[in-house]
């Protein structure tokens, strides 16, 4: 299995498809069977006609693309590069092993089934068996509303699987909206590929928080409303704002003023894990409180039974999450198994060098721990990945899809 990249930063759309194209077919041993672009919005205006000069160079039998406002590629030098507000063009070749297919697929938004629709009606979309157990990368337009529909749909039809990718970003709505499928341009909808047979993609969903305190049970609750929390053994009532304040004054003076602006929630996924570790929770939003009752609301639906942490937010506890994440993965790799061949990187547009003050610091940290491989992708509106066995939109999230051969 092959899995190559190249990225160009020539300020003519011809010139970076060619150089793209030329030199990720060099690193290639015959055809490609898939191919994936990453495009900056600082080519926005050309867009209309990007998959007419990658038809004269280049054909596959399965591609898909985005717009972006940030590129991630390997550069000239071989290097990985992170490029913000910069022209860029990131091209990404596969050639799959014996036993793997790929299938690429366009979802337009007025064809979702409905959440109670049967698994067919989402097999149907894909036009991939669940019997093969594929694996999915979505590119999605930002505007999409039915965009958790779909992520929940393709867990349900195909349970097992892994779904990364992102929404596309970048210049005005029209421009971010932009999506690619088979040398056709959609401003609408989502791409995807379905990767299946002896091929996987192994997920690193990194949400840049680290958390504060001890958890707490839910007690009870309102759909996004927490209405009382205990300890994690259920003991201790107590209403939510009132002990988060008494958490606050437990920090030291830096992280009191942080909670202030960078104060998060995380949601246990996993009901039955005795001890949580980085990448058991996922985090959302605080959204409001009542003086009056203590209540906290969250941006998602909590329910009574359920653990949660208060997390904070900077480049400092991003960097943390993230190498904890990378360590935890290195550790649990089986020798035995094929090596990483690449991989893909879907990170929040708040990520990045505004994050860091540093330029390619995600993807130069994985590349420390998992190795020298290709990584593509780009700044999203939205990541997608899974936390917990279940797919979800992120915010502030770097989601990593690694490449493998299934056997």
């Amino acid at each position: 299995m092959q899995w190559v990249n190249a990225l160009s930063t020539q300020a003519s759309l011809e010139a970076a498809v060619r150089e793209v194209v030329e030199r990720a077919t060099a690193q290639l041993d015959g055809a490609p069977d898939l191919a994936i672009l990453f495009i900056s919005a600082a080519f926005g205006s050309e867009y209309s006609r990007l998959m007419t000069l990658v038809r004269d160079r280049l054909w596959v039998p399965a591609l898909v693309g985005c717009g972006g406002g940030g590129i991630i590629g390997q550069g000239a030098d071989g290097r990985i590069q992170e490029l913000e507000d910069v022209p860029a063009l990131s091209l990404t070749l596969a050639k799959l092993p014996t036993g793997a297919t790929v299938r690429a697929f366009h979802v337009p938004g007025d064809r979702m089934p409905d959440l109670d629709a049967p698994p067919d009606a989402w097999v149907d979309l894909v036009g991939v068996a669940p019997e093969q157990r594929p694996n999915f990368i979505l590119l999605a337009d930002p505007a999409l509303r039915e965009i958790n529909d779909l992520v929940q749909g393709l867990d349900f039809a195909y349970p097992g699987s892994i779904t990364v990718g992102g929404l596309a970003s970048g210049g005005p709505m029209p421009t971010a909206r932009t999506v690619f499928h088979n040398y056709s341009r959609h401003q609408e909808g989502t791409v995807g590929l379905a990767l299946a047979g002896n091929v996987t993609i192994e997920p690193i969903v990194a949400q840049g928080c680290r958390p504060i305190g001890e958890p707490f049970r839910v007690l009870e609750s309102d759909r996004n409303v927490m209405i009382a929390i205990a300890d994690a053994d259920g003991q201790g009532r107590d209403k939510p704002l009132f002990a988060l304040r008494k958490l606050v004054d437990t920090l030291d003076e830096g992280d009191r003023e942080l909670a202030q602006s960078a104060l998060f929630v995380g949601i246990a996924r996993d009901e039955f894990r005795t001890t949580l570790r980085p990448g058991d929770f996922l985090i959302r939003n605080l959204m409001g409180y009542d003086p009056e009752s203590g209540a906290l609301a969250v941006g998602d639906r909590i329910r009574p039974g359920q653990r949660i942490q208060f997390h904070l937010r900077d480049a400092q506890a991003s960097a943390q999450d993230l190498t904890a994440l990378l360590e935890q993965y290195c550790h649990e790799q089986d020798p035995c198994k094929p090596a990483p061949v690449g991989a893909l990187l879907f990170a929040c547009l708040g990520r990045g060098e505004n994050l860091y003050e540093e330029a390619h610091f995600d993807s130069r940290l994985f590349q420390k721990y998992v190795g020298d491989i290709p990584v593509s992708g780009f700044f999203c509106n939205g990541e997608l990945g899974p936390v917990g066995g279940s797919t979800f939109v992120h915010g502030y999230t770097s989601v990593f899809g690694i490449i493998r051969e299934r056997d």
